[in-house]
């Protein structure tokens, strides 16, 4: 039903109007309403920003020394170039906000695609994106919502990148859910650091900022690192609560839980009887994998009489989901963006360094200092002593590598010079050459040639560099 009245009149004098325009003034038309189009636009643009150029136009008492009062500040804010790393939950809400604060060159990595159980928090999905890759979503968006924010999103793992892409960003803001990607990107950053003069001083141009957020359930985290300068994620690495695992001889004979059910399924029987490559690493985002994990662990509940199991819960433990509320991303979310707000203008002094949130009764929130570790595994400059037996096996070693809350590595592999030739003592992550050193975890660190003060290199995926450690032998003291 149309308009009635004068509003119908009128559009039906401008409709015949335009019927009697001609070619030329019809283009006349449009290019007026073009311009006009165009400056509707720019004052949207201006009236979007104009709280955020308050702060910027205006010094106070708790602004950097360095902040620069003026557009100059604004005009750098909408062309800093930002990674945001991970597009999940945290990462979701990391993204809108630096759109919102006016950041105008943003960049998103993540590995993953959408599935159906992220809905619920993450909220830059619809159910017809289901499957599509979360940068890319997460991109067009933000780009469709926020005009003038240009987004780039990148569908990979963070370690298919290299140090030069790395080296592009001025800033870098993580929403991870994983300790050892966090260790991963903590160790781009300081193999990017140059040092300056003949003090060996860190070049403070090569320093690159990196805000990381945590949460899990109703706590969060959030830190703020200026790698070589500040403690880094290896400072603190044992603050961070180790995995939580169960022995192979409660699964195998005595399993009480649903959870040893699951892992029985996925430590043993899996190398042995799933129905693909019996090579194949068990993949937490193939439903087919899932979906046998499921059915063997139920197997293996009936047997023992165990209740509770069930495939959300099979699934949460093959992929180490960690439970996420919503609130808590957008909190920890809101705390990263007006860190990294305040690196970028200095309208404000940082955080120092720590902070943690907690919502689970009341709310509580504190932040405090840390301390850079003297003998931090990465942003220390010397080899890092290591207390050990000389009768200890090489795989005793490696075990202490991984469960030592100061190291936590995932699958080291070890080097050392032996002879005066680099020798590879254990390598677990190429079959030939696992193979091949296999035989080296049964001997004794003396048996493979390692003295007091020998050095090791360790390499592992939780750094994109090696570790060196000098081995004191306790015998030798």
């Amino acid at each position: 039903m149309g308009l009635g009245g004068p509003y119908g009149t009128c559009l039906s004098r401008l409709n015949t109007t335009q019927l009697m325009l001609s070619n030329d003034d019809r283009s006349a038309v449009a290019d007026c309403k073009n311009s006009q189009k165009a400056a509707v636009d720019s004052t949207n643009i201006i009236r979007r920003w104009q709280n955020i150029q308050k702060i910027l136009r205006r010094a106070g008492p708790f602004c950097h020394p360095d902040f620069d009062v003026g557009q100059n500040t604004f005009e750098f804010l909408r062309k800093v170039k930002v990674l945001v790393i991970g597009a999940g939950g945290l990462g979701c809400e990391i993204l809108k906000n630096l759109a919102m604060m006016g950041f105008g060159n943003l960049h998103i990595i993540d590995m993953d695609t959408i599935d159906l159980s992220n809905l619920n928090r993450q909220f830059l999905f619809r159910l017809k994106d289901v499957g599509r890759p979360k940068a890319e979503v997460a991109a067009e968006f933000i780009r469709k919502r926020v005009a003038n924010c240009n987004v780039k999103p990148y569908y990979m793992k963070i370690q298919d990148l290299d140090q030069e892409f790395y080296r592009s960003f001025n800033l870098i803001v993580c929403g991870l859910d994983s300790i050892s990607a966090r260790r991963w990107v903590n160790g781009m950053l300081l193999s990017i650091l140059t040092c300056d003069g003949m003090d060996n001083e860190i070049d403070v141009s090569s320093v690159i900022p990196m805000v990381d957020g945590g949460t899990e359930g109703f706590k969060g985290n959030l830190r703020v690192i200026l790698p070589g300068l500040t403690p880094c994620i290896d400072c603190t690495i044992d603050l961070y609560p180790p995995q939580t695992t169960y022995p192979l001889c409660t699964l195998a004979n005595t399993p009480r839980l649903p959870e040893h059910c699951v892992e029985y399924v996925k430590l043993v029987l899996w190398p042995k009887e799933n129905p693909w490559d019996k090579n194949a690493p068990l993949d937490g985002d193939d439903p087919m994998h899932i979906s046998w994990v499921y059915e063997k662990s139920m197997e293996r509940a009936y047997q023992y009489g165990i209740t509770g199991l069930n495939y959300r819960l099979v699934q949460g433990i093959v992929k180490n989901i960690i439970p996420a509320v919503a609130s808590t991303n957008a909190t920890i979310a809101a705390a990263c963006v007006t860190e990294a707000f305040k690196l970028v203008t200095n309208c404000c002094l940082p955080l120092s360094n720590q902070m943690i949130f907690n919502d689970v009764d009341g709310i509580y929130c504190y932040s405090y200092t840390m301390d850079m570790k003297e003998d931090c595994v990465s942003c220390s400059n010397h080899a890092k002593n290591l207390e050990v037996k000389s009768s200890m096996t090489l795989n005793d070693l490696i075990k202490h590598l991984c469960e030592n809350p100061s190291y936590q590595f995932d699958s080291p592999a070890v080097m050392a010079y032996v002879e005066g030739r680099l020798k590879t003592l254990y390598m677990p992550n190429i079959p030939s050459i696992e193979a091949a050193t296999r035989v080296n975890l049964k001997k004794s660190l003396a048996e493979l040639g390692l003295q007091h003060k020998s050095e090791i290199a360790v390499a592992d995926k939780t750094s994109p560099s090696t570790v060196t450690f000098s081995l004191l032998f306790i015998s030798a003291k």
